[in-house]
């Protein structure tokens, strides 16, 4: 469950899947009997937002004008970001687009509009995972209690 919520953050570590793999794990035990439903409905859930973790900050990038400069840069943007704490982690992907597009070729308005495309994007898709993992920790918490 704690390497899923640190993977909602973390780009190259898939939060949901980690988190729903934990809940399963817990099924397997005689603590927790979750309904075959229950499982099923998540299982799609997570899925759905795994998938759209990968179109949301492309839409993002490319409504605001942006190129796939500026998505490389909001990724690699985020990774150097890890290393400066949670203000990297929210400037780093902004920073990292921003400079993307300015090294693609993009004059300052342009990268800005692109970058903030992409930020929000990012943004977005991190919230849902997050919102998703934490839901499947208050499962996983209830099922011990």
């Amino acid at each position: 469950m704690l390497a899923g919520l640190v993977g909602c953050i973390l780009p190259l570590i898939p939060g949901p899947p980690l988190s729903y793999a934990a809940l399963l794990l817990l099924q397997l035990t005689s603590t927790a009997i979750f309904s075959t439903r229950f499982l099923v409905i998540w299982a799609i859930v997570v899925v759905v937002v795994t998938a759209l973790d990968y179109v949301v900050p492309l839409y993002g990038t490319k409504r605001f004008g942006g190129t796939r400069y500026g998505i490389w840069g909001c990724a690699i943007g985020l990774i150097v970001g890890l290393w400066f704490g949670p203000i990297g982690i929210i400037l780093g992907p902004f920073f990292g687009a921003f400079i993307g597009e300015w090294m693609g070729h993009r004059n300052g308005d342009q990268a800005l509009r692109a970058a903030l495309g992409s930020f929000f994007g990012f943004l977005f898709g991190t919230l849902v995972k997050l919102v998703v993992s934490v839901t499947l920790l208050y499962y996983f918490v209830e099922a011990l209690i």
